[in-house]
């Protein structure tokens, strides 16, 4: 029987445990970038169409990152709102240097 996991503390290490790959961490951090970005010019040139591409963007790096390095279930399936935010959590850990995208 799989653990349920009742709050983001408690869920943290496991996400982070999904995420011991580092190449897949690493296309984490792409997929994490490029949804700013896109969220950023979408703003700037109020061209509001392009935020269409933040789910295809944030997930399609990640899922990559899970099929074919990780060689496991995304979380998002089981724990959507908790692995949004272990998502932002992650990138900012990676941002300061808590966490490695290199072996």
């Amino acid at each position: 029987m799989e653990h349920k996991y009742t709050s983001f503390k408690e869920f943290y290490p496991y996400y982070l445990q999904e995420h011991s790959n580092p190449t897949c961490r690493l296309l984490h951090f792409i997929g994490s970038i490029l949804v700013l970005l896109v969220v950023f010019y979408a703003v700037w040139t109020s061209q509001f169409v392009f935020l269409w591409l933040i789910p295809v963007i944030g997930y399609g790096f990640a899922w990559v990152g899970h099929f074919f390095f990780e060689k496991n279930r995304p979380a998002t399936f089981t724990y959507p709102v908790y692995s949004l935010a272990g998502d932002w959590v992650m990138f900012k850990d990676i941002l300061v240097g808590k966490i490695s995208i290199l072996k």
